[in-house]
């Protein structure tokens, strides 16, 4: 009987021999190229613990770079100026408390002297009555009682602040998001009419974190919210007929909601004001305005286009009885940097700078605080866009405009020529990956995006997918 050959064939030295495998490279070796096959595993491992080694010590070695260093030396820089200017600040108040105090102290000490003056004068003259020394007794008490109750001061903490704030910022490249091209309603959509489950030509919107949609409501003249998938909305301002009665509007345009108190803050545009619902109770805040849009900062102040005046002006929470400030356009009806024509919605970032939907001009205006002319940001021909309307800008600064005669919506990278279709209205018709007559825009906080379909008579979601 033969006996049974378990001999292979083995990977390194090529003779047919007893072998064992190797788990790792699945190869078959004899005991001792087996022995081999190992120590230059073994071999291959210290390799690798020494380069990890050698990697540690560079990482633990590691300095910030030349860019990090002068990145801090800004922020230092920042730091050393933010403080002086605090000094001085500090220093000029304190001043002016020294100065008040002191001229206050100046004033009763004058008053003392021509009081003394008129006892000695009485005194030596040795003609004086009771009349005389009643007149003393009081003028006596009056600058006492003066004495012990001194001018009131107080420090006033303006909510904006008077130093530059800086952040730090990913240069991460922005991601071009998508969405899907067919909408979900979230409100109207069930023709025009007054009901509670229809709209009227909605104009503009404003989304709270709850995702509830405020919305003006235009020809039926009220503003309704509509709950996250409500079925229908409820009237939370107007509804009681076109008009000029404080619990009446006129196609108000635009609404944004006050955070700090719930209040809603709405464009009464054919009123000529703007006005504040709080509780079914109603506040004009602005009067004679020809409004159109609004916009609310993260500081409580409010932005409010007028579009028979082109400009945008605005005001410090509490202090509407003023004129407020100018901070974009404001120098007549134009098409140069330092004017607008016809503005309509407006966006304002973080940084207080104003973004305009421009809308007789074809383009969006960028306005910096302080300055005191804008630069294009879109548009600006009437290859890209006709009658702009609503605007809104992501996390990375990216444009995203209503282009109403589109229809369509835009976005724009500040600083390119061209902007790119991110929603395309198709037509003018009612399906759900059409637009008709685009208004007003905004984002949710998970990027879903918004849009008013004026003409379509709907609020529509388009659901980001990247």
């Amino acid at each position: 009987m033969a006996m049974t050959n378990n001999k292979t064939h083995c990977f390194t030295c090529n003779k047919d021999k007893i072998t064992y495998p190797c788990d790792g490279c699945l190869k078959k070796f004899c005991l001792m190229d087996l022995t081999k096959h190992r120590q230059l595993l073994n071999e291959e491992l210290n390799h690798i613990i020494n380069d990890y080694d050698q990697f540690k010590q560079r990482f633990s070695e590691q300095k910030p770079s030349v860019h990090d260093l002068s990145l801090i030396n800004e922020i230092n820089q920042w730091e050393i100026d933010s403080i002086i200017k605090i000094q001085q600040k500090a220093r000029d108040c304190r001043n002016i408390i020294i100065e008040s105090s002191q001229t206050f102290l100046n004033d009763i000490d004058k008053k003392f002297n021509d009081l003394n003056e008129q006892i000695k004068q009485f005194r030596n003259e040795n003609e004086f009555n009771e009349i005389n020394l009643n007149y003393l007794r009081n003028e006596l008490m009056k600058i006492s009682e003066e004495s012990n109750n001194p001018s009131t001061t107080s420090i006033q903490q303006d909510s904006q602040p008077f130093i530059n704030e800086i952040s730090v910022i990913s240069l991460e490249k922005p991601k071009f998001k998508k969405w899907n091209q067919n909408a979900i309603t979230m409100a109207g959509g069930n023709d025009k009419g007054y009901n509670l489950n229809q709209l009227n030509r909605p104009t503009g919107i404003f989304i709270d974190k709850k995702k509830n949609i405020f919305i003006a409501d235009y020809e039926n003249h009220r503003v309704v919210e509509w709950k996250c998938n409500a079925k229908e909305g409820q009237i939370i301002a107007g509804g009681n007929g076109r008009g000029n009665r404080m619990d009446q509007l006129k196609h108000p345009t635009d609404v944004v909601v006050d955070q700090k108190n719930h209040s809603i803050i709405i464009a009464d545009s054919d009123n000529r004001r703007v006005i504040q619902w709080l509780n079914q109770r109603q506040q004009i805040l602005i009067a004679n305005i020809d409004c159109f849009g609004l916009a609310m900062d993260k500081y409580g102040f409010l932005y409010v286009s007028d579009w028979k005046k082109h400009e945008v002006r605005r005001w410090k929470m509490g202090e509407y009885n003023n004129e407020g400030i100018i901070v974009a356009g404001g120098n007549g009806q134009g098409n140069e940097l330092n004017q607008l024509n016809n503005p309509t919605f407006i966006f304002v970032n973080e940084e207080q700078s104003v973004y305009v939907s421009d809308q007789n001009n074809h383009r969006v205006m960028k306005w910096r605080k302080n300055t005191k002319e804008g630069r294009v940001v879109a548009g600006g021909n009437l290859n890209y866009l006709l009658y702009p309307r609503g605007i809104t800008i992501d996390n990375f600064g990216q444009i995203y405009v209503a282009d109403f005669c589109g229809p369509r919506i835009m976005r724009w990278c500040e600083g390119k020529e061209d902007g790119e279709i991110v929603i395309s209205g198709n037509s003018t018709k009612n399906k759900s990956n059409q637009l008709y007559g685009p208004m007003g825009l905004s984002f949710d906080d998970d990027g879903n995006l918004y849009i008013v379909a004026r003409d379509n008579h709907r609020i529509e979601k388009f659901e980001i997918i990247l």
